[in-house]
């Protein structure tokens, strides 16, 4: 050929121009074999936080969220810590607070007595529990080193350091609120002096400024509880027919002895009295048919009083006082409600601080005749007065006295009419 075609050579793929078919391209065989390119994006090249806001917000909170929490996680274990570790105290320490004192002035007072040693966080751990008006006044025993954990429970508990108050059997109810009122530990006046024979001597467990007439309640309620339970396990056929006539005949048995292993004795003697309708003759009426609720004498008793008419003398008047002449205590209730079965009729001094009893006259006399010997040894060695307070003393020269002890036309016979001189020993005594 001489002529050059520039048709007849190829031409390569690379370097033809796509052909367009009403302005759109069209592709070759080869350019269909080859995959088609993704569009890009709209958002290409912008930031992750142009791109997903909602969702970078989201992320950003929550790992707010977790720092904050393992800082939180951090803070309480500390907190935590320095509630639980051992405090300042150096010893066992009472603190007393006062009642209707404010919360601050609570934790600032323990502050001051050295309990706790970081005061805010008590504050702040009280307002955070929710306890800040559960902590109760009062008189605490903080333990050495008490932590602020235990500082804040024993306020919440109220397990307040409580003292014992003894009250002895015997006691009238004027003396029991004479021993209250020489109490510093209780608050209050007194209003009234409650009736004989209501209050249970006892020993009490109280908090200092417990009330003086809470007090007696308390012992009130007891007395009332113990005497019910004590009624209803009464032996049967017994002279008294009430709880008060148990329990004024009980005040006679607890003025007469202090000895556990004679009561139910002395309270058969009694009741065998009363069942043969024979009068008591027991000291103590005496004396509380002279001073009342003041309880003592301070001295023997003169033959004047002995037949000295009151309400109470039980050489006088017939059967029980018209009311208790003391407070007994358990023992001599029981034994009123469940005495010995004996049919001792007397008993007196034996100079041990116990009794000697008997059934007859003729013995009693023998019993009283070995007392007085015994009573002129004790006159040698001590001060009569100080042997016999409140009792009568046996005094074998003195004109004697006609017996108080006959028993009425309508009763079964009684012993023979007893004597007694001026200071001589009671009946059975």
């Amino acid at each position: 050929m001489t002529d050059h075609d520039p048709h007849s050579a190829a031409t390569p793929a690379t370097s033809r121009k796509p052909s367009r078919f009403f302005g759109r391209h069209l592709r070759t065989p080869q350019e269909a074999l080859q995959p088609e390119v993704a569009p890009l994006p709209p958002d290409l090249g912008k930031r992750p936080s142009e791109r997903r806001p909602r969702l970078s917000a989201l992320s950003g909170f929550l790992s707010f969220l977790l720092l904050a929490s393992i800082a939180g996680v951090i803070m309480f274990a500390e907190f935590e810590r320095e509630l639980n570790k051992p405090g300042p105290l150096a010893m066992d320490r009472v603190v007393f607070i006062a009642p209707r004192t404010e919360v601050v002035d609570i934790i600032d007072q323990l502050a001051a007595a050295g309990v706790v040693g970081h005061p805010t966080l008590l504050k702040i751990n009280l307002w955070l529990e929710g306890k800040w008006s559960q902590v109760k006044a009062g008189e605490y025993m903080f333990r050495r080193e008490a932590s602020l954990r235990e500082v804040v429970d024993l306020l919440i508990s109220g397990r307040q350091l409580l003292h014992s108050v003894t009250i002895a059997e015997g006691l009238t109810s004027e003396q029991i609120v004479s021993r209250l009122k020489d109490i510093d530990i209780l608050a209050g006046e007194v209003r009234q002096i409650p009736p004989e024979g209501t209050l249970l001597p006892e020993t009490y467990r109280v908090a200092r400024g417990m009330s003086r007439n809470d007090l007696i309640r308390k012992m009130q309620l007891d007395h009332n509880r113990l005497v019910d339970a004590i009624w209803e396990k009464r032996a049967p056929d017994l002279p008294i027919r009430s709880k008060y006539e148990m329990v004024t005949l009980a005040s006679i048995v607890e003025k007469e002895t202090g000895r556990a292993d004679e009561r139910t004795r002395v309270a058969a003697v009694f009741h065998n009295r009363l069942q043969r309708r024979m009068r008591l003759q027991s000291d103590p009426t005496i004396v509380y048919g002279i001073v009342g609720g003041k309880g003592t004498l301070g001295r023997p008793i003169l033959r004047s009083e002995i037949l000295k008419p009151t309400a109470f003398n039980t050489y006088v008047i017939d059967g029980l006082p018209p009311s208790p002449i003391a407070n007994p205590g358990r023992a001599a209730l029981e034994a009123v409600a469940n005495p010995s079965r004996t049919r001792d009729l007397f008993f007196v001094a034996d100079g041990t601080g116990g009794h000697v009893f008997a059934e007859t006259l003729d013995q009693h006399n023998r019993n009283v005749a070995r007392w007085r010997e015994i009573e002129r040894e004790m006159r040698a060695r001590a001060d009569t007065a100080a042997v016999a307070v409140d009792r009568a003393l046996p005094v074998e020269d003195a004109a004697p006295v006609p017996s108080a002890t006959a028993a009425p036309s309508s009763a079964p016979a009684a012993a023979p009419p007893l004597r007694r001189s001026e200071g001589q020993a009671p009946v059975r005594r």
